[in-house]
Parts: C-alpha cells; structure tokens; sequence
C-alpha cells in the first residue's frame, strides 16, 4: 500500500486522426492525439480485504474478494453479471497488477477504487477510448498504490496486456495516447504473442521482452490548422464493429490489401507532413484517409459513415478544411482541420454542424510531461 494511504491517477481520452482498421494488424502505423478530457482513478485503504470499485457510471458499489490462485469473485449486492461487464477492463487490470505483484513476491491486498470519467455526458460516452483511459489510470494508481515504480513504457504494457485478455483484436493505440498524450504516431505489436509470452513466462517477463512492431513515436501538432471535434450523439460500440469486420471474410482479399495499402500511405505521409510542418499535405492526407475509410465501407458495409457523420465531413470540406470519422465509425466523433486563420470559417462550421445535429466539443490535445520520447521494439 501506498505510503500516503490514498492516491489519484488521471489519464486523458483520445482521438483518431488517421489509420483507424488498419492498426488493428500488427506493425501498422496510426495516428492518435489525446484529448483534454480524463478519467481519474483514486485508490485507498478498503474497510476489509476485498475489492471494492465505485464509478460514476455504475449504481453503488462493486464489491469482488480475492480469490488465493489469482482472479476476482462477485461478492456483491445486485446484478454481478452486470458490474462485472462495465468493469470488465478495470477487473483485467487488477488480475493482471496482482500477478504481477504475486511474482515479484509482494503481498496482494485488498484496494478500494472510485472512478470518475469526463468521457461521458450523463451516461452516454463520447467515443473518445474512455476504456483505454480507465485502463491506463488504474494501472497507474494501483501501481502508485502498491509502491511500484513504473516507466511510462511499462504501465502502458501492462494496460496492453490486461486489454488484450479481454480482445487481442483491440489496437491498443488508445491506450498509447492515454499514456503519453499529445499527438503520436504509433505502431502496435502482436497481442496474441505478447499474451502467448505472458502465459508462458509470466507478466513481470512479457512487460520486459521485445514486442517486434511495437513503436510510440511523438509527432509535432500541425501547423496553421486548428482541430474541430464533433460528436454526432450516438455511442458505438469499436469492438462490435471490429468484430463484424472479422465476419465478413475480408481478411486477405484484394479489397482488404488495397484498404491496407492505401491507409498506410496516407498515414505515412501524414506523419511526414506534420514532422515538416506541411499544412496542405497534411489536409491532403487526411482527405485520401476519409476516402480510404469510405472504400471500406462500401466494400465491406460496416455503416462507418452515418448520415451526421457525412455531413460533418462534408461542411469542412466545402469551407477549406478536411474531415472524417474518427475511430471505428458509425456514431461517436468526427475530427475536422481547418486553417487556423479562418476564423469566421469555423464559426461556419460549427453552425452547419449544428444544423445536422451534430454537437462542437471543445477539446484540445493533452499534453503529458515525460521524458520518454519515442518507444520502438523493432528488432
């Protein structure tokens, strides 16, 4: 336990701005900023040995008891079934902080969590990765909360991992972005190999081995363009959609290698242009990644774009900036750059935006001071 007793850890949301898909398959490039909107974990002392979570998006209290082999049991009033499900990557994160501790020798002991989100409006979340945010706070208030000294690099490991036991086919970069913040390029490893290596060699030596395709790299913010963020009021679900995609037989056909082709170049060259400061580049590449999505959509019929997420794209586009969905689609956030100096523009934009129903937030990126830069695991 921690020396103070109770301890309190935030980690921002995130954003796409480009590679959404085409990051699930490992070693592919994406780009994600994260937002100045955070979850926030507090851990302290719990009356009795047991785990006992509250959260502002759960009725009362979860109670769970340690099990001596590892794992969480419902010992709770209610509908475990259901605190379990909306808990189910903070429940991961503490199975997998308690193994590591039991392998490391430490004692395991009981921990009182209260969560609290800025990623949801009364209940209905904005779609920016408020899982990955909880994921990534808890790890690091349980890891300030049992004395361990933690590298940004290694909470977001064992964030992976814990996220991984839920769904390899999650990317991920949500939670790179709740880690290091700002905007990143990011590349993400093999999670079935990462979880293969966990089960074979235990947690403590898969957050310390190479992850082959692994790479976080800090990218500038563009230059002379200002992001626009709408949320068209619809939650979705980015597993669901994920999920269905794997259905749908897409997999290795010639659809799904020129999607992979074609996102990659236009997150490539987004990298470049935000590395040089090259502002119509950039538009450039964001407006052949909304295509990219817009071709998946078409050949595959996932619903990415909704009628209020076209219709945000399109009012950028037609007053100089460049739009598209951000994250898996179909609902949730769309990002827009403009040029920064159009100012009676965005003014625009936002009034047509309203018009269609869609909802300005205004986010900014969150910054996280580190001193680890890049992070690559490419040998």
């Amino acid at each position: 336990m921690s020396a103070e007793g109770t301890v309190s850890r935030q980690a921002p949301g995130k954003l796409f701005v480009s590679g959404e898909y085409a990051v699930i398959e490992p070693g592919t490039p994406a780009i994600v900023m994260a937002v100045d909107r955070y979850v926030r974990v507090t851990v302290s002392e719990p009356a009795g040995a047991d785990i006992v979570i509250v959260s502002d998006l759960l009725d009362g209290e979860a109670r769970f008891r340690l099990k001596a082999g590892g794992g969480l049991v419902w010992c709770g009033l209610g509908d475990g079934e259901r605190a379990r499900s909306g808990l189910a990557c903070v429940l991961s994160v503490i199975e997998v902080m308690h193994t590591l501790l039991a392998e490391r020798g430490w004692s395991v002991s009981g921990a009182h969590l209260s969560i609290s989100s800025e990623l949801h409006d009364r209940g209905t979340k904005f779609g920016l990765g408020s899982s990955g945010a909880v994921t990534v706070a808890t790890v690091a208030a349980l890891a300030a909360y049992h004395g361990l000294d933690l590298s940004p690099e290694a909470r977001f490991r064992l964030a992976l991992i814990a996220t991984a036991r839920l769904n390899t086919r999650s990317s991920c970069a949500d939670l790179a972005a709740s880690t290091w913040g700002g905007w990143i390029a990011y590349r993400a490893p093999d999670r079935a190999a990462v979880l293969a290596t966990a089960a074979r060699k235990g947690i403590d030596e898969a957050v310390r081995a190479e992850w082959p395709g692994f790479e976080v790299r800090r990218l500038p913010p563009p230059a002379r363009l200002g992001m626009e963020i709408g949320w068209t009021g619809t939650p979705v679900s980015t597993d669901s959609l994920v999920s269905r995609l794997g259905r749908r037989h897409w997999q290795g056909s010639t659809a799904h290698k020129r999607f992979m082709a074609r996102m990659t170049d236009c997150v490539h060259t987004s990298i470049t242009a935000l590395e040089k400061g090259d502002r119509e580049t950039l538009l450039h590449g964001i407006r052949r990644s909304r295509r990219a999505l817009a071709e998946l959509d078409e050949a595959v019929g996932l619903g990415i774009f909704t009628p209020k997420l076209t219709a945000l794209c399109e009012a950028a586009e037609v007053l100089g900036g460049a739009a598209k969905p951000s994250g898996a689609g179909g609902g949730d956030c769309g990002i827009a750059l403009m040029p920064a100096e159009a100012d009676a523009r965005i003014g625009k934009l936002r009034t047509r935006w309203a018009t269609a129903g869609v909802r300005h937030l205004p986010l900014r990126p969150a910054e996280i001071s580190t001193s680890e830069r890049n992070v690559r695991n490419d040998r």
